[in-house]
């Protein structure tokens, strides 16, 4: 599988060459996921995935656009009149076989990240996330590569509690991510750069390359353009 990462830029100011654009990785130059800039589009996608309706995954939640012609848009809850196909149980795409795993991120819309499978490979895409419950660690065996979010570099993220739920929402922190994911896969990319990031971008990835040795697994410090094949 062919992997560009279009955007690594979280919902922050900050921005910065090779990380200004926000969310959105192509596959296979057919699949869109996520899809947080609008110029996204210009590659044609056949299918776009979006793990949530938050503006930097998906850009017409901002920008009213509620239409995006000829290309079927899924998710894991409807938004105003756009024809969104929900994203609940594994489907196909073409020869493509997606399976959604719901994910801890937010108390005010859902959020799914998906595992998707081709010719024997197994990548997951996650979106922005605090957990995974437990009862779908077993899909997560075998990964060949998983793309997550990297808000913050602090164990723990920025993780609220809602006070009348008693839910969390936020985001973890890089090191319960890659904690998490180095037991199911070789590799991991980070995308989705919080402020820490920019504020010393050498640093950020000596951090990072710290937490791959501890973990013992390749961290790739992704960036607006990259390419990888799996």
């Amino acid at each position: 599988m062919n992997i560009k990462i279009l955007g690594t830029r979280g919902e922050i100011k900050s921005s910065a060459p090779y990380h200004s654009k926000k969310s959105g990785v192509l596959l296979d130059n057919m699949i869109l996921l996520d899809c947080g800039d609008k110029r996204f589009l210009s590659y044609h996608p056949r299918y776009i995935l979006i793990t949530h309706l938050h503006p930097d995954h998906a850009f017409f939640v901002r920008e009213g656009h509620y239409a995006i012609p000829d290309t079927p848009i899924y998710a894991p809850e409807s938004f105003q009149n756009m024809p969104i196909i929900k994203t609940s149980s594994p489907f196909m795409i073409e020869d493509y076989r997606i399976t959604p795993i719901p994910t801890i991120h937010s108390i005010k819309v859902q959020s799914n990240a998906y595992l998707i499978e081709h010719k024997k490979k197994r990548i997951l895409y996650t979106g922005d996330m605090i957990w995974i419950e437990q009862q779908y660690h077993p899909l997560l065996h075998d990964l060949d590569l998983v793309i997550t979010e990297a808000s913050h570099i602090r164990a723990g993220g920025v993780v609220r509690r809602d006070p009348k739920t008693g839910r969390i929402f936020g985001h973890t922190g890089i090191p319960n991510l890659i904690a998490l994911f180095h037991h199911y896969t070789p590799s991991i990319v980070l995308t989705h750069f919080g402020s820490w990031f920019y504020k010393d971008m050498k640093d950020g990835r000596k951090r990072c390359a710290e937490l791959a040795h501890e973990y013992d697994v390749e961290v790739i410090v992704g960036y607006d353009g990259m390419e990888l094949e799996v």
